[in-house]
């Protein structure tokens, strides 16, 4: 059944923003650059004129508001994931949207990229690819440096401060939190990217893109007042630090606690973790987080790391039109990589395997919609598939970190560089 579903077309050349919508593009973001106060410094741009790379920081949707800001007036073609056009694909393509399904090695991408730098417009890139999950740079693509040169016009990075902390990927409820802030700067002219070892330019690339909205919101002395402002942490932290066990975390309130022993940690106004009794491991999320990778890599390196056979449900995005119930099946994560069977609709049989070396990290969603539950976003270059497993005996989270460090172990197994800044 599922073969014969139209397919998004990915080879349309990407439109330049049409002349009747431009204006829409900053209408639509000018209120909440305003409401949360967003201050834009910048660096090294001063007279710059597109075409140029902008490479982004991926936090929450206000991202795109402040990019457009910071580009005004000038036009873009913007890099979006499939699920964002759903019932709009008209209105995204005419605003300069390109599709992408995350993940995969696109050279119809590269082509349109290279047309927006040949239509004069600024080539917009989100390379992490998706949210990041605790405020911090999550893995970047090993092909990014050798783009940009490939490009060959400046590339400028942006990057935002206060989206995560106002709308955190596990809890997407504004929080109000004014001012944010944005940092525009000149990272590479064309004769640098000429001449600089593309080794250089990612590390370069990664340099920029060094942040911690924690310890900014620390730094800043921002409060967060909202009083559910704990609730869907356990998502990211899905390992208890005092007794070890995995996917019993929960949150309710100011508060994360694990059912299996019972220890409770109060998350302040200033986003620092508290616990009611006994240590506090860590007051810090993003080292709960890494703590968590570490624990993955320990693993993955003694060659243990199973998710175990999940019961799932498959649904698949074959165009932009909606999600089609695929059917059911099964979904292993393991030193193997991701093995999805199961059974459609109509009683055909489905498959998708993603090998370790195919993959270098995955895209997850949290209680996606709202109603769906979590889940593990694979894609090919004509599918993409949203699984969604049964049960609480999982952590997508956890698969996200696996996968990455499945494809670190692969690179230093094989003598290959590692992707760039987080092997």
């Amino acid at each position: 059944m599922a073969q014969n579903y139209e397919r998004f077309d990915m080879t349309i050349p990407p439109v330049r923003t049409r002349r009747f919508l431009h204006p829409l593009t900053i209408l639509l973001s000018l209120p909440d650059v305003w409401k949360h106060r967003v201050r834009i410094t910048r660096t090294g741009v001063k007279g710059l004129k597109p075409p140029y790379v902008l490479l982004c920081n991926h936090n929450a949707f206000m991202d795109f508001k402040v990019a457009t800001k910071a580009i005004w007036p000038s036009r873009a073609n913007y890099v979006v994931a499939i699920d964002g056009f759903i019932g709009r694909e008209w209105l995204l393509r005419n605003v300069g949207c390109i599709c992408k399904r995350k993940f995969t090695n696109d050279v119809t991408m590269v082509r349109h990229l290279q047309q927006t730098i040949r239509n004069g417009d600024v080539a917009m890139i989100y390379p992490e690819a998706r949210y990041s999950l605790c405020g911090t740079t999550a893995v970047l693509p090993e092909s990014l440096g050798k783009l940009c040169r490939l490009l060959r016009v400046p590339v400028v990075t942006l990057i935002c401060h206060g989206h995560h902390i106002n709308s955190p990927f596990w809890n997407l409820h504004d929080r109000n939190v004014a001012p944010t802030e944005a940092e525009m700067k000149l990272l590479f002219t064309p004769e640098e990217l000429r001449t600089v070892p593309v080794s250089e330019l990612n590390r370069r690339i990664v340099e920029a893109f060094q942040y911690d909205e924690y310890a900014w919101q620390k730094e800043r002395g921002i409060h967060v007042t909202y009083k559910k402002r704990a609730e869907g942490l356990h998502k990211v932290l899905y390992q208890c630090p005092s007794c070890g066990k995995e996917f019993r975390m929960r949150s309710r309130g100011e508060y994360l606690y694990c059912e299996a022993c019972g220890k409770r940690w109060h998350l302040s106004e200033l986003g620092e973790l508290e616990a009611e009794k006994g240590d506090t491991e860590f007051s810090h999320i993003p080292d709960w987080y890494e703590w968590e990778r570490a624990n993955v890599r320990r693993e993955v390196e003694a060659g243990t790391y199973s998710s175990g056979e999940l019961k799932v449900t498959v649904d698949t995005l074959p165009n932009a039109k909606k999600f089609i119930r695929l059917g059911e099946g099964t979904l292993v994560h393991d030193m193997n990589g991701f093995t999805v069977r199961g059974v459609d609709t109509d009683g055909d049989p489905f498959a998708m395997d993603k090998s370790v070396p195919s993959l270098y990290s995955c895209h997850i969603e949290y209680d996606y919609l709202g109603k769906h539950g979590d889940c593990v976003d694979l894609n090919t270059l004509t599918d993409t598939w949203y699984i969604y497993p049964e049960g609480e005996d999982f952590s997508v989270t956890k698969m996200a970190l696996a996968t990455e460090e499945l494809y670190y172990a692969y690179c230093r197994a094989e003598g290959r560089p590692c992707p760039p800044g987080l092997a």
